[in-house]
């Protein structure tokens, strides 16, 4: 690896890469333990909660917070108890020359180390064992006024936030199973649910195609085939007023704009919910043994016993919603950062171990 003159290369026991409610559960409990962990913001600090204005199912807090004050609140939590939080994102990870997940000692632990960490900026650390917490980055149209307005009526999780729009009209943009799922859930809070979709077909699975017609033959959801939304309305104060629509008849209207068969038209709305999609980041663990399935998600081991959060290659342990695809909730993040500090801590005690005997053996 050539380094930067400018770079610089420190040593640290155990790297988080991720700093939202599962690396910073990760954090407190790695700290708590003595392993000194140093928490890297990446792209995205704070994750995921940082778009969500008030958070209400989290454990502890019965008049709710807001996802900032919370990821804030962690932070120092964490701090308190010695974990340094710095920004950089992760180029790649390396691992050291004649380690792998095939090159390990009978303890299951690799026989060398470190990891080698680069950041995007240069930087280079080195780390006996990391936790990937580095979450999944909703997707988003990236149309106007999607920005202004996320967390202020526009939403990538209906679970989270469904319940602040009791009554409202709610709109949900998407065909696979999550939008499917997102829009039979809102049911029970919305005076109606509008399901957009680009298509005539939805993706989603059977069972939860046939749970939305029940809804749709109800008159609790109504269906927008073959229509895409091209803009939002409204402001942080006042929320979502309306979305601008276009629809053509064969379906993806954006491909067709200029085709006079492509109708625009705007729809009032009280609030806005994506549910197009995830992409976890974990590209940079790509030159690891650490397996993802075809989605880009990490298989970590999982099961009942201990070592839940491990992965293919000794000493990286993932957590949070770069592992889960399906709960992707705050508390469960927790809880699974939670595991991964616990995981880690334990390698770690046995690869000191076996320096010793290492060194006693001499």
């Amino acid at each position: 690896m050539t380094e930067d003159a400018d770079s610089f290369v420190e040593h640290r026991r155990l790297i988080i890469a991720g700093s939202g409610i599962s690396g910073l559960s990760a954090a407190i409990y790695a700290a708590r333990s003595n392993n000194e962990p140093l928490v890297l913001e990446g792209d995205e600090p704070g994750g995921q909660l940082t778009l969500t204005t008030e958070v209400e199912n989290y454990p502890g807090f019965p008049e709710g917070i807001s996802g900032p004050e919370l990821i804030n609140n962690m932070k120092e939590q964490a701090k308190r108890f010695g974990t340094e939080v710095r920004h950089g994102i992760i180029e790649d990870v390396d691992v050291a020359e004649g380690t792998s997940a095939g090159d390990q000692t009978q303890s299951g632990n690799a026989s060398e180390r470190p990891f080698t960490v680069t950041l995007k900026n240069g930087d280079v650390y080195t780390a006996d064992a990391i936790i990937s917490a580095s979450g999944a980055s909703a997707r988003t149209l990236g149309i106007p006024g999607e920005e202004e307005l996320m967390g202020y009526g526009l939403s990538t999780c209906a679970t989270c936030d469904g319940a602040f729009f009791r009554d409202e009209k709610i709109m949900v943009i998407g065909g696979g199973d999550a939008a499917v799922e997102e829009a039979n859930f809102l049911t029970k809070f919305a005076s109606k649910v509008y399901l957009v979709h680009r298509r005539e077909e939805f993706r989603a699975e059977d069972y939860w195609v046939d749970r939305l017609m029940e809804k749709v033959d109800e008159d609790e959801i109504e269906l927008i085939l073959n229509t895409e939304a091209v803009e939002l309305h409204g402001t942080p104060e006042e929320g979502v007023d309306h979305v601008t629509l276009v629809e053509h008849p064969e379906g993806h209207p954006t491909d067709k704009l200029d085709d006079p068969e492509t109708e625009e038209f705007d729809f009032d709305v009280g609030a806005v919910f994506y549910a197009i999609g995830h992409t976890p980041n974990a590209d940079y663990l790509e030159g690891t043994a650490v397996q993802r399935d075809d989605d880009g998600y990490i298989i970590a081991k999982g099961g009942s016993g201990a070592n839940q959060t491990a992965t293919d290659e000794p000493g990286i342990f993932a957590a949070g919603d770069v592992v889960d695809y399906h709960y992707q909730q705050a508390a469960t993040a927790g809880g699974m950062g939670v595991k991964a500090a616990l995981d880690a801590d334990d390698y770690l005690e046995e690869l000191e171990r076996e320096e010793k005997q290492a060194a006693a053996a001499e």
